[in-house]
């Protein structure tokens, strides 16, 4: 089982423990915490505070991607994320640009970016080219349809036998281009295009995709629609049931937990680690 992540500047060794990425939305719109850290001032705060709570790495977003979210302009993504890459870059953590667009990965690269995460799983073109000959990390998820329609009925067969053919069809293309398999991990997409269903037989599928893929599973649940379905708690609250999703993906097989609530998250994993044998 594959138990390493090369990310630009830092090699994880996964075999040790789950890695906490931190999100950093600098977006006036984002479901959870948009128009909180927009400005450079706030966000590098909030960034050094992510830090000092133990993040492992530090996940940029400028765009939302929340349900009905509309896409943004190129010259407005770069607006809100490039001062932030080069503020945040000599920070000590490594830095994950969330974006599909082409464009940005390659200024966000350039600036010294350790990650793409794409919820297009690298399908727009010149999204490989963009990435190819970088050392970066990649995260390739899957989504059905996009963020505008996704959660219009959203409907499978077997979710996670689609999910893992999408997933296993973007590594091949991928690594037929010459991308390193060290370089990628995979997200099933919690939430983008799925109902409460789908997202919980994904959950108790992640073991799956990681052992037929070979490759490290990154799981975003935190304070999602999902566990507000299951705790009855708005946006604001649910950072217990987060915690507890996290915790629950990581005992599924997943390696990289994304969070809003770093300390929390990485307190629990200290103890679930503490309790468990991981060195499987």
């Amino acid at each position: 089982m594959r138990h390493y992540l090369q990310c630009g500047r830092v090699g994880f060794n996964l075999a040790q423990r789950a890695v906490v990425m931190g999100v950093l939305n600098v977006t006036p719109d984002s479901f959870s915490d948009g128009g909180r850290f927009a400005s450079l001032e706030f966000a590098l705060a909030h960034a050094e505070r992510m830090v000092e709570e133990g993040v492992d790495l530090i996940d940029i977003g400028g765009e939302s991607s929340r349900p009905g979210a509309p896409p943004l302009p190129l010259a407005e993504e770069l607006q809100r994320v490039m001062p932030v890459i080069y503020a945040l870059r000599e920070l000590g953590k490594p830095l994950s640009i969330d974006t599909y667009k082409p464009e940005v990965m390659r200024e966000a690269l350039h600036a010294g970016a350790d990650m793409i995460n794409d919820i297009n799983a690298f399908r727009a073109p010149g999204a490989i080219e963009a990435v190819r000959d970088s050392d970066c990390g990649l995260c390739i998820m899957h989504m059905q349809r996009d963020p505008q329609t996704m959660q219009q009925a959203p409907v499978y067969t077997d979710v996670v036998a689609e999910v893992l053919a999408f997933l296993r069809e973007r590594v091949e293309a991928m690594t037929a281009a010459g991308i390193e398999r060290e370089r990628i991990c995979i997200d099933p997409g919690f939430g983008f295009g799925k109902t409460l269903e789908h997202n919980l037989a994904l959950m108790r599928g992640i073991g799956r995709l990681r052992a037929e893929l070979d490759l490290p599973v990154l799981a975003g649940l935190s304070r999602k629609s999902m566990i507000g379905a299951l705790t009855g708690k708005p946006v604001e609250q649910r950072g217990a049931g987060s915690l507890a999703g996290a915790l629950a993906a990581v005992a599924h097989g997943a390696r990289i937990v994304r969070v809003h609530d770093v300390a929390d998250t990485v307190d629990g994993l200290a103890v679930w680690h503490a309790s468990f044998n991981q060195s499987e």
